[in-house]
C-alpha cells in the first residue's frame, strides 16, 4: 500500500494524490461521483479536495454541491475517520470573502453540507485583501479551538499577504497556515515558482498544487488535429497552440512510453518530485480517469527525465 505523506507541520497524514471535488454535481452525477470515491478510496486515497463554491457555476446550482456529494458518500460509507476532507472559504456567492463573520458562518454551513463535525483541511480559497490577516487568522484559529477544524491553510495567495499571515501567526500564538494551494503545473510555472515558493519552502508549507494537469491539457488527449468534447477544451487547445505547450507534450510522451504509463501519471510525477509538494491535486469524472491519476504514487522519475521535462517547460 502507498504510503501516507505528513501534510505540513499538521498531525494529518495524505495520500500522494488529493482527489479534486470540483466535478461532484457538476460534470460526474451522484452515481458517478460514489464510483470515483469508492475507487480512490480503495486505492487507498484518502484526501479529498472541494469548496464551498462548487459548483456555483452551472446553471441551476447555487453552490455546496461537491460538499453535499462527498458528505453523503461519507455518510454511507461509514470511513469518516480515515479520510482527510479538505474544503475552502471565500468564493460561495453567498458567503463571499474572508471577514471573520463570513469564515465561521461559511464553516457552519461546509460543515452542514459534508455531514461532519470537523473539517480536516480549511483553506481559504481567495485571498480577500480588504480584509486584515489578522482577522483571517485570529477567525481560522477560532474554529480550530472549537474544534471545527483541524488545520488551516491558504490558496490564491500573494507571497507578502501569505508572510503576514504566518508572521501574525507565530507572534500570537494562534493557528498557523500548514498546506498551500497554488496554480502550478508544466505549463504555469511562475504561478508559483519563485517567491511564494520561497515563502512556502521557508515555512514548512505542503503545497497541494490545483490545475495539476491544465485543465486536461497535460493528459495528453489534446493533439493537433483532434477535436475533445470536454467544457475545458478550449483552454486545453490555447495551449496546445503554444511552443512550450508542444516541447512539454513532446517530453511527456518520451517519458511516459519509457515507463509504460499514461502521460498524465507523468505530468503529475514531475509535479510530486518538486521541492515543497506535497500532493497534487487532480480529478475524475470517470473510474476508467482515474487509474492514470493513482499512478503517481508509485512512478518515479529519473533525474534525466525530470530535468528533460524541467527543460521543456521552461
Amino acid at each position: 500500500m502507498t504510503s501516507l505523506r505528513p501534510l505540513g507541520n499538521s498531525d494529518l497524514d495524505v495520500f500522494p494524490l488529493a482527489l479534486g471535488g470540483n466535478v461532484f454535481g457538476w460534470t460526474a452525477d451522484e452515481a458517478q461521483s460514489f464510483a470515483v470515491l469508492d475507487a480512490y478510496a480503495a486505492a487507498g486515497g484518502n484526501f479529498l479536495d472541494s469548496a464551498d463554491t462548487y459548483s456555483s457555476w452551472v446553471p441551476g446550482n447555487k453552490g455546496g454541491e461537491s460538499e453535499a456529494v462527498i458528505g453523503k458518500w461519507l455518510a454511507s460509507r461509514g470511513h469518516r475517520d480515515e479520510i482527510v476532507v479538505a474544503t475552502k472559504v471565500g468564493g460561495h456567492p453567498q458567503f463571499k470573502g474572508l471577514s471573520a463573520a463570513n469564515v465561521k458562518a461559511a464553516a457552519e454551513e461546509s460543515l452542514r453540507r459534508l455531514g461532519t463535525d470537523r473539517i480536516d483541511l480549511y483553506y481559504t480559497h481567495f485571498d480577500d485583501p480588504s480584509v486584515p490577516v489578522e482577522e483571517i487568522v485570529t477567525a481560522l484559529d477560532d474554529l480550530v479551538k472549537a474544534g471545527k477544524v483541524r488545520a488551516v491553510a491558504a490558496s490564491n495567495i500573494s507571497p507578502e499577504r501569505l508572510q503576514e499571515s504566518l508572521d501574525f501567526a507565530d507572534r500570537e500564538g494562534l493557528a498557523r497556515y500548514v498546506a498551500l494551494q497554488p496554480h502550478y503545473n508544466l505549463v504555469s510555472r511562475d504561478t508559483y515558482e519563485g517567491r511564494l515558493q520561497q515563502v512556502a519552502s521557508r515555512a514548512g508549507l505542503a503545497v497541494v498544487p490545483y490545475y495539476a494537469l491544465a485543465a486536461g491539457f497535460l493528459t495528453g488527449k489534446y493533439r493537433p488535429g483532434t477535436t475533445v468534447e470536454s467544457p475545458r477544451a478550449a483552454g486545453a487547445g490555447q495551449l496546445l497552440a503554444t511552443e512550450r505547450g508542444q516541447k512539454v507534450l513532446a517530453a511527456l510522451d518520451t517519458v511516459a512510453e519509457a515507463h509504460g504509463v499514461e502521460v498524465a501519471s507523468v505530468a503529475l510525477a514531475w509535479l510530486a518530485a518538486r521541492p515543497t509538494v506535497a500532493a497534487p491535486s487532480a480529478s475524475a469524472r470517470t473510474v476508467e480517469q482515474l487509474p492514470a491519476l493513482l499512478a503517481v504514487a508509485d512512478l518515479t522519475l529519473t533525474d534525466e527525465e525530470l530535468s528533460l521535462l524541467t527543460v521543456a517547460s521552461a
